[in-house]
């Protein structure tokens, strides 16, 4: 089962990104049960102005970033329900240019920091966040996780 639809965004389709967002997606869905769930996530990847442009016009604040997560449920909800039928889990929205540019500012390889967009994006559709350091331990562990079993290191 697809566990993500992947859209581009005025940016060129690309096989690679599909290819390392559906291996990353699958593995979080795996760890978390949600694999017979009948949820996806949608993946929009995009441009520097997108992104800029949906962060002022869903958050209110106009600057570009690298990913948004839109979450379809609360967390607590997402526990409570059993009649989970082919629902979407939400939208992640990836910009490939700042992928890049942080791949090369933290000597990541271009594939360890799409991954971790879409693992830290997934986490916050599970309603997970890092406003409060707890909370942030928590979603890292998860995050670091997931890539460590996939053996995405650097």
């Amino acid at each position: 089962m697809d566990v993500a639809e992947i859209n581009f965004l005025d940016i060129e389709e690309n096989e690679e990104y599909i290819n390392i967002l559906d291996k990353v997606l699958k593995k979080c869905f795996k760890e978390e049960k949600l694999d017979n769930k009948n949820l996806y996530v949608n993946i929009v990847l995009t441009n520097p102005a997108n992104i800029r442009k949906m962060n002022k016009e869903y958050r209110d604040i106009d600057k570009e970033t690298d990913v948004l997560s839109f979450p379809m449920f609360e967390k607590d909800e997402l526990k409570k329900r059993k009649d989970l039928n082919q629902d979407i889990l939400g939208d992640i929205v990836i910009s490939i240019e700042r992928v890049r540019e942080q791949a090369s500012e933290y000597g990541h390889s271009f594939q360890r920091e799409l991954s971790y967009m879409a693992v830290h994006g997934f986490y916050h559709l599970m309603g997970y966040d890092h406003i409060n350091e707890n909370d942030k331990i928590i979603m890292r562990q998860k995050e670091e996780n997931v890539l460590k079993k996939l053996k995405i290191l650097k």
